[in-house]
């Protein structure tokens, strides 16, 4: 089988093969002594994955994406006016649980910002127009964050958060890869070594999704068991949450008035939350919260889960427009 064969095999087995991944991480994470060593893979495989999806975006695209303002204001709104509605309606339910209340803040205020834009491409969405907001996306959460806490939690909630982790993983997990995947695509046309590895990231996209469903999954599901019983109250919370965002995504893109792929991409933003990003801040915080971290690690689970769905789902509630025999 020779890698275009091997590429178009896994591309239509990818939601078997993404399954299997998030069985064998669960397995593996719960049976398999040391498992939760593999925390210090997270980023380094995630970045890897960030630069091959980087990598398969022409970086021309990307430049008229920042100039689709319909876009990143639908963006805009939808995180950061209507998103922070519905959490503060949802945290209501854990408001009496300081560690539950404030994990949940901290992960469902904050969009995604990185496998957004690979599960959105999955889904025929537009990752060139996710990828020029999410520079945009980072900025603003890291203002508004502490806002919404503050709103919503209380002043003594913020002053326990600190923001060096959100520029660390700014760089490392979005300017790093980008940049080696512009470098990568200038060179092409002159170094055959710069093909080589565009075409072996291109075999290489669904095994790398596979590697960073195992790791997350792998190395946080023994913490998360082992409390489930105090967890419990966020999983129907986060399952809640990604259940509404469909039509409020859907809604807010047919306002907008925005195109198929662009429509999608915006469902996948709304829904999508920035836990791997919030979770060295969640590690961060005093001993007397320690069940934050795992709040966050949580909703990373039940958002895996629900995205590997969102792949097939959300095509088919915005599908492509049908051709007519005069446009054909």
């Amino acid at each position: 089988m020779n890698d275009s064969t091997a590429a178009a095999w896994m591309e239509r087995h990818q939601i078997a093969l993404y399954v299997a991944a998030i069985v064998v991480g669960i397995a593996a994470g719960w049976w398999a002594p040391g498992a939760s060593a593999l925390e210090a893979a997270i980023n380094p495989v995630l970045g890897l994955l960030l630069f091959a999806t980087f990598l398969a975006v022409p970086f021309t695209a990307i430049g008229r994406a920042f100039t689709d303002l319909r876009f990143l204001g639908a963006v805009l709104v939808l995180n950061f006016v209507v998103v922070p509605a519905i959490v503060f309606a949802l945290s209501r339910i854990v408001a009496d649980h300081e560690a539950l209340l404030l994990g949940v803040l901290l992960v469902l205020l904050a969009p995604c910002i990185d496998y957004v834009i690979v599960f959105a491409g999955l889904a025929g969405g537009a990752p060139d127009r996710l990828l020029a907001a999410a520079p945009l996306l980072m900025l603003v959460q890291m203002v508004l964050l502490p806002v919404y806490l503050w709103a919503f939690a209380g002043t003594e909630t913020v002053a326990l958060v600190e923001i060096g982790p959100f520029v660390e993983a700014f760089v490392v997990l979005i300017l790093l890869p980008l940049g080696a995947a512009a470098s990568v695509q200038w060179a092409a046309p002159r170094r055959t070594a710069a093909r080589t590895v565009e075409s072996a990231m291109t075999v290489a996209m669904v095994p790398l999704m596979m590697a960073t469903l195992f790791t997350v999954i792998a190395s946080q599901v023994r913490g998360v068991g082992e409390q489930f019983g105090a967890l419990a109250a966020v999983v129907p919370l986060y399952v809640a949450f990604l259940v509404v965002m469909i039509p409020i995504g859907i809604l807010t893109a047919r306002t907008a008035r925005l195109d198929v792929r662009s429509a999608r991409a915006l469902v996948f933003t709304g829904a999508t939350r920035n836990s791997l990003v919030v979770l060295p801040l969640a590690l961060a915080l005093p001993a007397s919260l320690n069940l934050v971290p795992l709040v966050v690690v949580t909703q990373t689970l039940v958002e895996l889960i629900g995205m590997v769905i969102f792949v097939r789902l959300i095509p088919r509630l915005l599908p492509e427009p049908q051709a007519t025999p005069s446009t054909a």
